[in-house]
């Protein structure tokens, strides 16, 4: 189906190094008056086999899908379907999502987090969850998507040359997709007029506007 073709797209973040698949571990948010979310820290590029990977580990480590899981996201970007997919599983485990990396402390106390980013195809994954938090040290951006070209290597900065943009047909996708997560589909507009080399960091206020997020639980 050439829609799906069209939708292998990428959304890493110019100038970012290409990671590892994402990878997830589970944590613990420490001391709590009632029963303690799970914590989930998941770290990396998300790769077309992401969502099953996801999947599996919350089969995994929480046979019964705990409804109050935390999850902790650090990502540079990666494929577009897959964040949308990442982020339908995210809305239907009902999960919260915190751009930060958790730093849990030795005296057991709550659990503290250092700033993170979610960068290109993050966003779209980040979309999904029930609730979105980005604290005001972590950072979220966005560029315009782009496939290369058959047989251009990703990782070479003359590939710039043979970059496919796309031609307005993901971005309706998105669109929909984010409208239907509850965030403005102005943020994929955005995006998709910026300039084609920039990653887009979106202000505070952008933030509050396009309904992303907000800074706290």
């Amino acid at each position: 189906m050439l829609l799906i073709s069209v939708l292998a797209l990428v959304a890493l973040a110019k100038g970012v190094q290409a990671q590892d698949a994402m990878t997830f571990r589970l944590g613990s948010t420490g001391q709590c008056a009632g029963p303690c979310p799970e914590v989930i820290t998941a770290e990396g590029e998300i790769a077309d086999r992401t969502p099953g990977d996801f999947v599996n580990f919350v089969r995994g480590n929480s046979p019964g899908g705990n409804p109050n899981a935390v999850i902790f996201i650090n990502s540079p970007g990666g494929k577009v379907v897959a964040a949308m997919e990442l982020g339908k599983i995210f809305r239907r485990m009902g999960v919260s999502a915190v751009v930060g990396r958790p730093e849990p402390r030795l005296d057991g106390g709550p659990i503290r987090f250092s700033g993170a980013s979610c960068f290109s195809a993050c966003v779209y994954a980040l979309m999904g969850a029930k609730t979105r938090v980005i604290p005001r040290q972590s950072r979220v951006g966005l560029h315009r998507m782009f496939a290369y070209e058959s047989g251009a290597d990703s990782g070479d900065v003359a590939g710039d040359r043979r970059r496919r943009f796309d031609d307005g047909r993901v971005a309706g996708v998105l669109e929909r997709y984010s409208a239907m997560m509850g965030v403005s589909p102005g943020l994929v507009h955005a995006a998709e007029h910026g300039s084609f080399d920039g990653l887009r960091i979106l202000t505070p206020s952008e933030i509050a506007k396009w309904r992303l997020g907000s800074p706290k639980l």
